[in-house]
């Protein structure tokens, strides 16, 4: 009898032993906290008996870790558990259609690569990826393209979902400095070939120096005789300074420009002295004595009244007298300065300025020109040739303006 006592006690004892010990749970879930006694070995169990219900995409959090909810959890004397329900995120992807996933994910980041989503760095999303979920949420997601850069026959890859092309190379790590520039520009979007140049830009300035001529400037002397000249000073070149810009694009020379210059000296110009000094002399040219207060080198050929083999005459000079020997023609400028001058022309004989023969220069392009009157009956026995001609006294009055002959 007392054997069977023992054995039936220590049956007993056996059966509480292997008993499952009821564990104190706590559900964090909906605002709520729920607190149970429990048995269960999974957090299904724990919920269940906590009568929860989990909807698709719940998550629960145990030790700030999600949990499987049908795989027992670690022995310990008490849990708590952290249910998050699912929320809907709404994506609204730029250049594609909108979406909506249910997530329980903690932040942006991590629902949206639960969700299959590859994000690359250059991707924009707003609100940002490190954003915690705490309920229904909007996403703005604009992904970026890869773009091929070329710097100076290099190229290299990015990504960007900037909206202008200076943007996005600042976001590269590459803003356009000084004076370099893009194709296209940087104002403008982003192109569809996905190609983008920058071109640098470099500029130097340098000095240079240049000289300036100068000019020749006549001057009456009376120190010097009419007609003759002699240099007073000498003429000096300039200097000046210029600022010479040359620009270069990927290390070709494209423009080089002068600005900013600057005379450092200025020119001095050269004087040539016009003799006005008057001296008379006296001469014998075909053994005839003559003076004469000025002579001069001119081209001398003749003329007649009428044109041969022409019925054209012209018996008049500008001067109101007839064509004859003895009356000459200068060129018109001259005519104005030397009328009724008398002149002496050697192997011709006298004459005085009564004509002027319409012209302006001779056949050489030179105002040094006479033509020697002839009537239609005297025996023209001239050759057209230099000649000294020599003016004679008196002096005229308006000598002053003859010394620079046009």
């Amino acid at each position: 009898m007392k054997s069977f006592l023992w054995l039936f006690i220590t049956g007993v004892v056996l059966l509480v032993a292997c008993q499952p010990n009821p564990r104190s749970v706590t559900i964090l879930v909906d605002g709520q906290s729920l607190r149970l006694m429990t048995t269960g070995h999974t957090a299904v169990e724990m919920i269940a008996e906590a009568d929860l219900i989990l909807q698709p995409g719940d998550r629960v959090i145990y030790l700030g870790q999600p949990v499987r909810v049908d795989v027992p959890l670690p022995q310990a004397s008490a849990y708590t558990l952290s249910i998050r329900r699912a929320v809907t995120m709404t994506l609204l992807i730029l250049g594609g259609d909108s979406l909506q996933i249910q997530t329980s994910a903690q932040t942006v980041g991590q629902a949206l690569s639960e969700a299959g989503f590859h994000l690359y760095p250059a991707d924009r999303i707003a609100p940002p990826s490190g954003t915690p979920i705490l309920g229904d949420l909007t996403i703005n997601i604009r992904p970026s393209t890869e773009y091929i850069l070329t710097i100076q026959n290099h190229q290299q890859a990015f990504r960007s979902s900037a909206s202008t092309i200076g943007q996005a190379l600042t976001e590269a790590g590459l803003p356009l400095t000084a004076l370099d520039y893009s194709l296209p520009s940087e104002s403008e979007p982003l192109p569809n070939d996905g190609h983008i140049q920058i071109i640098n830009v470099e500029e130097s300035i340098t000095l240079s120096q240049n000289t300036i001529p100068y000019n020749t400037r006549a001057e009456l002397s009376a120190d010097l005789e009419i007609d003759q000249q002699a240099l007073i000073q000498g003429g000096e070149p300039g200097l000046k300074i210029s600022r010479l810009r040359t620009r270069s694009e990927d290390g070709v020379q494209v423009s080089q420009t002068t600005e900013g210059e600057g005379i450092v000296r200025p020119p001095q110009d050269q004087v040539l002295g016009i003799g006005t000094k008057i001296v008379i002399r006296t001469t014998v040219v075909d053994g005839i004595s003559i003076e004469y207060w000025r002579a001069l080198r001119l081209y001398a050929t003749y003329y007649i009244p009428c044109i041969p083999g022409t019925t054209i005459c012209h018996y008049g000079t500008s001067s109101g007298t007839r064509v004859r020997k003895g009356a000459v023609a200068f060129v018109y400028p001259w005519y104005l300065l030397f009328a009724g001058e008398q002149l002496y022309i050697p192997g011709y004989g006298f004459g005085t300025v009564e004509d002027n023969n319409g012209a302006l220069t001779n056949a050489f392009g030179s105002t040094y020109w006479i033509d020697l009157g002839y009537s239609q009956t005297d025996d023209v026995d001239w050759d057209s040739q230099y000649v000294t001609v020599y003016f004679l006294t008196p002096v005229p009055a308006n000598v002053a303006d003859t010394y620079l002959l046009p």
